[in-house]
């Protein structure tokens, strides 16, 4: 069959998205021999992990070649001193000549990877977020049918360049070199082995460049390059010994800290010793991370001070870094979120704390926002279409501002901006006469954000006469952002003369509005002047709306006790706030969320637990949420965890912990996928207890779970209890409360007490009355059941209800009997025939006064009965009645039963009279007659009319 036109344009087009669909399979992995799928490269830290050595190579990646070999702190590589017997690498001065220089052979194996890395297409090896925040290579993704089908197109030859097919098929005679696993080479594949054979010479010769660079490609498997974590571990602790690299001992103490990948065993002892020296040569994250477990008491005792220190330093560099940016400090954007929250919680939507009560509305807010944001940006641009002011503020403060799941757009921010200003404003900048009411407002917040733009040169260029222009029209309607602007540039001589006696009227009256910049500046002023007390009013002041800030100059108030009392844990947590909020210089969170985002699951435990280490309590819970198999109850989750765990086999396999059931003998008879799923459940375990030791009370409950099963530790049933108790003070978890009441229903980890139970069952239900109805109403049902089955089998449980049995009856009474069930029948029947005595007793009595005629002997037989009846239980004396609730309760059950049986008796009944009724009007009907009754209406005779049918 012939293709013509749309039709043949429509089969290539498809052609071509197969094939490149195939390729993204197979083919662009031709060097990940270990069967993985292809990974995305990351960048470690700010820099994109290619040729440096060390961390802090460069100021900006923008402004150098990423693939330029550099050393520790910036400076230029300075070679290593050669082994005995290889040439001297060192200048030679020749009088009367040129200096000559003998070339390194170690650094020319270097030069030749790395140019042969610069070919590898950059597609496959190295992503970036783009200034609109997609992710690509080096260029963005095109827009348009006919740019996307160009892009494709340029994909499709790249494959068949780099990739061919053909090179994937093992040939007869097998002569054709493959990489380990089986998998033959393609042109990547073979470009990749050449770069790393002369990488490992080059190492191998003592290049420190070389060494770092295998050891990254080892860990992040970058140019596709297969991990190998025990390799990559090597590599950095050959580093790390030759040289005291920071970067190559963070690694080494991050790998003893978590035993990634089974590199090697995990040493916590180790991990600090090796983050310690880096910490001490400036590397940042370990810096962090010293900070955390001396703060926190990992693998060494709590030192507050200890960990006050390493934090203050990493807060004064962050401090240094967001001011380093435009008036006002740099723009930071937060990567440190939870994974479990964009799943309702770790326990799903309404079942967590995150999700339940009253931060209900907070998060579906938060889901309704990431899902739904094109349609509510549609929806106020058509408000503002229509010339609502409030609406075009509101679009332009978002695109301002930015958020997680929408970029800033500094243009579209300008141009709501000006909508909104020219409503109130000529291009004169004189009033508009007849402004509807209302208008001056909304201007004079728009004329306050451009001013701020025109101060900081956000979108535009830095103009300190147009900012000034902007905020003293906002100063006139009383706009906070342009009374602390203005008083900005008066403070700091920026398009203004310097006065301090204005600037400080200006950040008053901003301040008397709440705003938080202007009470940090003022709060500054009064610190400089020696007046603490007040500094430090506004500092909190400013402090309760976050101000980055506030907290620096709150930490440093009582980290030296000038002004307040020393307080060594108030000044570590104000430290560590504002270290973990400037993310820009030591997170790995960025990087992270792409790489989870795009499936790379690996990659992103990785940096998560980077973050985790240093401390960040969203990324423990991360890195618990990826490693906790106990998601489902469903037996599907069983195959998917089996399923993860070969995937993943992230967890250290030389760690030696047993758990509950399982010593070390049988340990030894586990597959290895069991023993990496166990491995990994004790890191899931470790990484809840982190987190919850930072408040998150979903990651509390989560410990409880953990040790309430035995999962990845031994059982211990008080510890979940007391997990769960924790984390419902102040009734803040519906689960932990539920699961206190299952726990004291069934007396594990707690003593049994119906009581209590029902207690925590009505407490869950008022903290989370939607979601927790269901469960709590079937719960208090069985609870009911048993607690009548404990009433009438006399079982020792306490009980709940208003005459429940708590222990003792006081003071000089006897403890109640417990009876068994075949105990309380036989007091039940002695009771009824005692009970039958007396009432026949009463009935002779009776009749014997009514026979001799003598009247107030009905009087006496009744007295005498009451006497009888109290005879008759003369025998009880000494021993315990029965429970009159019991008694009840039967009674109850029978009468309810009759009741039933009543029901049904009278159902019958009519229905067997409405048959009676149906065959009778059959017969009136063949009989024809009657002055046409029987066509409608029956006989007025038969049941219904109470007369007998006739014959």
């Amino acid at each position: 069959m012939e293709l013509k036109g749309r039709n043949k344009l429509l089969f290539y087009l498809l052609l071509t998205f197969t094939l490149i669909s195939i390729s993204a399979a197979a083919a662009p992995d031709a060097a990940a021999h270990d069967g993985r799928k292809k990974q995305v490269p990351i960048k470690q830290d700010e820099e994109v992990v290619l040729a440096q050595l060390g961390e802090n190579a460069v100021e900006s990646k923008e402004d150098v070649d990423e693939e330029e070999v550099v050393g520790e702190g910036g400076e230029e590589k300075v070679l290593p001193e050669p082994r005995s017997g290889e040439a001297e690498s060192t200048s030679i001065e020749v009088p009367g000549k040129e200096k000559e220089e003998k070339v390194d052979p170690n650094q020319a194996l270097v030069d030749k990877a790395l140019a042969i890395l610069r070919k590898i297409d950059p597609s496959t090896t190295r992503y970036r977020i783009s200034r609109t925040g997609v992710v690509g290579g080096h260029n963005e993704v095109p827009r348009g049918v006919l740019g996307y089908i160009g892009y494709c197109l340029k994909q499709l030859s790249s494959l068949i360049l780099f990739h061919n097919p053909a090179s994937l098929e093992e040939p007869v005679d097998g002569s054709a070199p493959k990489w380990p696993g089986g998998l033959h080479e393609g042109r990547h594949a073979r470009q990749l082995r050449t770069a790393v054979e002369a990488l490992d010479e080059a190492a191998r010769g003592g290049h420190e460049g070389a060494i770092y660079l295998l050891a990254q490609m080892n860990f992040y498997g970058n140019w596709s390059h297969p991990r190998s974590y025990k390799k990559a571990f090597e590599w950095y602790k050959k580093l790390a010994d030759k040289n005291g690299n920071a970067t190559a001992q963070h690694m080494v103490g991050f790998m003893h800290a978590t035993g990634f990948g089974g590199a090697v065993e995990r040493d916590q002892a180790k991990a600090l010793l090796y983050h310690t020296f880096a910490a001490l040569n400036g590397n940042i994250p370990s810096e962090m991370t010293v900070a955390f477990r001396h703060h926190t008491g990992i693998g060494t005792p709590r030192n507050c001070d200890n960990a006050a220190y390493h934090y203050k330093r990493v807060a004064d560099k962050a401090l240094e870094y967001w001011r380093s940016g435009p008036p006002g400090g740099r723009y930071t954007v937060r990567h440190s979120y939870r994974l479990a929250d964009d799943e309702g919680g770790v326990y799903g939507d309404g079942a967590s704390y995150i999700s339940s009560g009253i931060n209900k509305p907070k998060n579906r807010a938060h889901a309704e926002s990431a899902k739904e944001l094109d349609d509510i940006l549609e929806y106020w641009d058509l408000l503002a279409r229509k010339g609502n002011l409030f609406a075009t503020f509101t679009l332009g403060k978002m695109y301002y501002e930015g958020s997680r799941h929408m970029p800033r757009n500094l243009a579209k921010a300008k141009a709501y901006f000006m909508a909104v200003a020219n409503k109130y404003w000529a291009a004169n900048g004189k009033v508009i006469s007849g402004a509807p009411q209302g208008t001056e407002k909304w201007a004079a917040q728009a004329a306050g954000q451009m001013g701020k733009m025109y101060l900081r040169g956000d979108g535009v260029k830095q103009d300190f006469e147009k900012a000034a222009m902007w905020f003293e029209r906002g100063v006139v309607r009383g706009d906070y952002y342009s009374q602390n602007g203005i008083g900005f540039m008066y403070l700091h001589g920026l398009g203004k003369p310097t006065n301090l006696k204005k600037a400080v009227e200006y950040f008053d009256a901003a301040a008397s509005q709440d705003f938080a910049p202007a009470q940090v500046n003022l709060g500054k002023i009064l610190l400089e002047q020696g007046d603490h007390t007040d500094a430090i009013k506004y500092f909190e002041l400013a402090a309760r709306h976050g101000n980055v800030e506030s907290y620096y100059y709150l930490a440093e108030i009582y980290n030296s006790g000038k002004g307040r009392e020393r307080s060594c844990g108030m000044a570590t947590a104000y430290y560590k706030i504002v270290a973990e909020r400037i993310e820009a210089i030591h997170s790995p969170f960025e990087w992270a969320n792409r790489a989870y985002a795009e499936g790379d699951v690996e990659s992103a435990l990785v940096g998560y637990m980077m973050a985790a280490e240093q401390g960040y309590e969203s990324a423990q819970q991360n890195v618990a949420f990826i490693l906790d198999d106990q998601k489902s109850r469903l037996p599907l989750s069983d195959f998917l965890n089996l399923i993860k765990t070969k995937t993943l086999g992230l967890a250290s396999t030389a760690s030696s912990t047993p758990t509950q059931e399982q010593g070390e003998g049988k340990k030894s008879e586990m597959t290895a996928e069991e023993q990496v799923r166990l491995r990994n459940r004790e890191l899931a375990l470790i990484y809840y207890t982190r987190s919850a030791k930072q408040a998150n009370i979903d990651s509390l409950v989560k410990m409880g779970d953990y040790y309430l099963s035995g999962i990845g530790t031994e059982l211990d049933h008080e510890k979940a209890a007391a997990c769960y108790q924790a984390a419902s003070e102040f009734q803040q978890s519906a689960q932990a409360l539920w699961n206190l009441g299952w726990m004291h229903e069934n007396g594990i980890g707690v003593e049994q007490d119906f009581h209590l139970a029902k207690r925590f069952y009505d407490l869950s239900l008022e903290t989370n009355p939607s979601e927790a109805y269901f469960p709590v109403v079937l719960s208090l049902a069985k609870l009911r059941v048993r607690g009548w089955w404990n009433r009438i089998s006399g079982g020792g449980v306490n009980d709940f209800g208003p005459e429940a049995y708590h222990g003792s009856q006081g003071p000089g009474k006897k403890e109640r009997k417990k009876w068994s069930l075949k105990e309380f029948l036989k007091k039940w029947n002695e009771e009824v025939d005692a009970a039958q005595r007396a009432q026949e007793e009463a009935a002779r009595l009776a009749e014997e006064a009514e026979r001799q005629g003598v009247e107030e002997g009905v009087f006496v037989g009744q007295e005498d009965a009451r006497v009888g009846y109290d005879d008759g239980n003369e025998g009880l004396e000494g021993e315990e009645v029965v429970d009159e609730e019991l008694v009840e309760s039967i009674l109850i059950v029978v009468l309810a039963t009759s009741v039933v049986l009543l029901i049904l008796y009278r159902q019958q009944r009519m229905l067997r009279e409405r048959r009676e009724m149906e065959r009778q009007a059959g017969a009136g009907a063949q009989g024809g007659a009657g002055g046409g009754r029987g066509e409608v209406f029956p006989e007025p005779r038969g049941v219904m009319f109470g007369a007998p049918p006739l014959p």
